[in-house]
């Protein structure tokens, strides 16, 4: 659920603000979230909100969230942006929402329409740079093209609770919270066996997006559409802000270059993420350091000798890094290759300390019942075979500080990281890891 997203090299941009939107909730294991009078909670986010960057300019937006309606474990969010520069979009998202004729079928739907004005989008045809791939792990960082266009998506992702774990005698269950933390009800975490541990699903995703951009002398489209097919061991206790285990999962996506995909391709990828919890003294109310790796490989990708490439996941997906969840002092989708990998570790520290208590004015509004100081560190790279040595030399890096809060029961951060080619800031809804 994307609230902001501006990286600060080169004036770049909010073009890929409505492509992460909620993907980061789509993995989240159903549950309802219980206070500790014992009643369902039922929350309402309304945010107006400004900002300006160079795609946008002055902008004006308006998020509107539901947790706990039109069911006790869904959560709904649409958002509206328009900016003084011409570029504007919307979006509708849902989570858990359980299907009528299923009790253990869920589905997380999401709807996105922008248009942007002055995108860059690191893809072949910069006429500077007629000997480079754009994307590729030692590409410039000025090897993009810019221009104005339409980015469509739409995602709809069914997931199956299987009988085993912490879901074989309950399709929801209860987390029952104090002051916006768990307090009994984990979901996962307690044992390495999944069939007594955690919530397993087996999730199957149509997708379909269509990316055009259109300068002086260029006009580039990118469709795709095809299938996920995932499965997903969701061992953490509490999957909006988890304090121990882990979650594992894996990936299978195919383009069949049906209707108008621009061209067939497919693509694996795997992601482990990991909490442990820690004790800093009596300052702070939780502290938990988080660990994650992803990696990623396209089995259909094919390079000529001429430099072409066929069969290829379009540059904002498959091994892509940069953005908002994946090296974020980098811009959205800077890197893209045959293959990728990724390493992140986090430090999640809540103190006892809540500004917002001290203003009552705005936290009737907002609800925000902690405040979360996280550093963290990422390192990661592409490169066009899948090879461990070469995966792990000449690596990127990013480092950084996040605030993030957690407002009306959603989790809100605002990540900025440096890098070696500039600054980033990434304002979005829910924690990183397993989107």
């Amino acid at each position: 659920m994307t609230i902001l997203h501006h990286t600060c090299q080169r004036g770049v941009l909010l073009r890929r603000f409505a492509l992460m939107l909620l993907t980061a909730s789509t993995v989240l294991g159903q549950g309802v979230r219980v206070d500790p009078d014992g009643q369902v909670v039922e929350s309402t986010l309304r945010l107006p909100y400004a900002f300006y960057n160079e795609t946008f300019g002055f902008a004006a937006g308006y998020v509107h969230g539901l947790v706990g309606i039109p069911q006790k474990q869904a959560t709904l969010l649409a958002t509206a942006i328009a900016g003084s520069e011409g570029s504007a979009m919307g979006f509708l998202a849902g989570r858990d929402l359980q299907a009528p004729f299923a009790d253990r079928l869920f589905l997380d739907p999401i709807l996105s329409l922008g248009y942007y004005k002055g995108a860059e989008a690191f893809i072949d045809g910069n006429p500077a740079f007629p000997d480079e791939r754009a994307g590729s792990n030692n590409s410039d960082p000025d090897d993009f093209l810019e221009g104005d266009g339409w980015d469509n998506f739409f995602r709809l992702r069914l997931k199956y609770l299987l009988p085993i774990g912490h879901g074989r005698d309950q399709t929801i269950g209860s987390f029952h919270l104090r002051d916006g933390l768990l307090e009994s009800g984990a979901a996962g975490g307690e044992s390495l066996n999944p069939l007594e541990s955690g919530r397993s699903y087996i999730e199957l995703r149509p997708f379909y997006r269509s990316l055009q951009i259109e300068g002086s002398d260029f006009d580039k489209e990118l469709d795709t559409n095809g299938l996920d097919l995932s499965l997903f061991w969701d061992n953490r206790d509490f999957y909006a802000n988890p304090t121990r285990g882990f979650g594992l999962r894996g990936r299978y996506s195919r383009d069949y270059g049906w209707f108008n995909s621009s061209n067939p391709w497919r693509n694996l990828d795997g992601e482990l993420d990991l909490y442990v919890p820690v004790d800093l003294g009596e300052a702070f109310r939780q502290s938990v350091l988080a660990f994650d790796i992803w990696t990623s490989y396209s089995p259909s990708w094919e390079e000529s000798a001429d430099g072409s490439i066929d069969n290829n996941p379009p540059s904002y997906t498959g091994s892509t890094l940069g953005g908002l969840w994946r090296m974020r002092g980098y811009p959205s989708q800077r890197f893209n290759d045959k293959a990728a990998i990724y390493y992140s570790a986090e430090l999640r520290m809540i103190p006892n300390w809540n500004p917002f208590n001290h203003w009552p004015a705005v936290q009737k509004h907002v609800g925000v019942q902690w405040i979360q100081i996280v550093p963290f560190v990422e390192v990661g790279r592409v490169a066009p075979a899948w090879n461990a040595d070469e995966l792990h030399s000449d690596m990127k890096w990013s480092t950084g500080l996040g605030i993030r809060c957690w407002a009306k029961g959603i989790v809100a951060r605002i990540d900025t990281a440096v890098s070696e080619e500039g600054v980033g800031i990434q304002m979005m809804i829910s924690q990183p890891f397993q989107f």
